[in-house]
């Protein structure tokens, strides 16, 4: 059975929304979970899901780790000191062969440094990638990088086009995935020295690439894989996710402002609840970090249950479409080929 280990001590609401989220994982997806963390802690968490949290599915297990990297923690720091932790036992799992994944909802940057130290990247990738898949427009938008590297070259923007274009094609079923590069203007001409850098590459490449696109476009469909630094892809993202939850707000308000407003949300609210799915963080539960030896998804730090449980289901996917495999036969010849010269 495939089995999946989740840092149960992660995400700001540890390890209650790890717990409850992974058990609704393992009911639905049919994978195994390994709940890693402290122990007691976890098993109180069980008991109060009644029989079933008590008596446990037999693909539910529980590994003990006694240290915990918080999201204050200094992360080179913690990560070398703190080599009990739920992250790093978690990854040795995987490692190890006890599990095919890691799932994360802890802090970002101690998930990626424990991944790359613990199981190591694949061969011929420099630089390992954050995806966010939203869910907004078809099957989904492939946005890499959103924040595993602030400062790139541009092979690395390459290598994240040749990855992101695999994960689309394998995960999301896309033929031939379109690639944008994220910039100021749709021109060649427009945006920074690693934008443009990045341009030359990607339009000598064998990829589907259509050229430079605007951020008012990243949600629109044009392209199947954005790629941009990791820098600017968070930012993005987080801009994003901040206009959204704004919006929701806002228009929750209005839909209570006066008797016909409520009598017109309560005639739209299946609609209303259509629409705040596609919009909701939870819906593609996690990031998968592309480009490490060993499926890992790294979560939102507010991660509900809804998030953890599709974040294990994302690990899933990548596992049984075999990623990793795909990503290491096919971007060896790919990135070699454009190397030299661009670093």
């Amino acid at each position: 059975m495939l089995k999946i280990a989740v840092d149960a001590m992660g995400g700001d609401y540890a390890p209650a929304s790890e717990v409850e989220g992974a058990l609704e994982a393992a009911r639905e997806f049919g994978v195994g979970i390994i709940l890693v963390g402290r122990s007691e802690e976890i098993e109180t968490e069980l008991g109060k899901r009644g029989p079933f949290g008590r008596m446990r599915a037999r693909n539910v297990e529980v590994a003990d780790a006694r240290d915990v990297i918080t999201m204050d923690d200094p992360v080179a720091k913690a990560v070398r000191h703190k080599r009990n932790s739920s992250i790093r036992v978690a990854a040795q799992l995987v490692k190890g062969g006890d599990a095919q994944a890691l799932v994360s909802a802890g802090s970002t940057g101690a998930v990626m440094m424990t991944a790359k130290l613990v199981m190591g990247t694949l061969p011929q990738v420099d630089r390992p990638a954050l995806a966010a898949v939203p869910t907004i427009t078809g099957p989904g938008t492939v946005i890499l990088d959103v924040g595993a590297n602030a400062e790139c070259k541009p092979i690395h923007l390459y290598q994240f086009a040749v990855m992101g274009s695999l994960y689309s094609s394998v995960i999301l079923g896309i033929s031939n995935p379109r690639v944008g590069l994220l910039s100021i203007g749709e021109e060649e001409i427009k945006g920074n020295d690693l934008t443009k850098e990045a341009f030359k590459l990607l339009k000598t490449s064998n990829l589907n690439f259509i050229g430079n696109i605007e951020g008012r476009d990243m949600y629109t469909g044009q392209a199947d894989v954005i790629v941009c630094d990791g820098f600017t892809g968070n930012v993005a993202l987080k801009v994003s996710e901040g206009v959204i939850e704004t919006m929701m707000k806002l228009l929750k308000q209005e839909l209570k402002g006066s008797l016909q407003a409520k009598a017109g949300a309560l005639l739209t609210r299946p609609a209303f609840h259509r629409f705040k799915q596609r919009l909701d963080y939870a819906e593609y539960g996690g990031a998968p970090l592309i480009g490490v030896k060993g499926v890992t998804v790294i979560c939102h730090g507010r991660s509900s249950a809804k998030a953890i449980r599709n974040a294990i289901g994302v690990a899933r996917d990548c596992q049984l479409g075999r990623i990793n495999e795909r990503i290491g036969a096919e971007i060896g010849v790919s990135v070699a080929a454009s190397r030299d010269g661009y670093r």
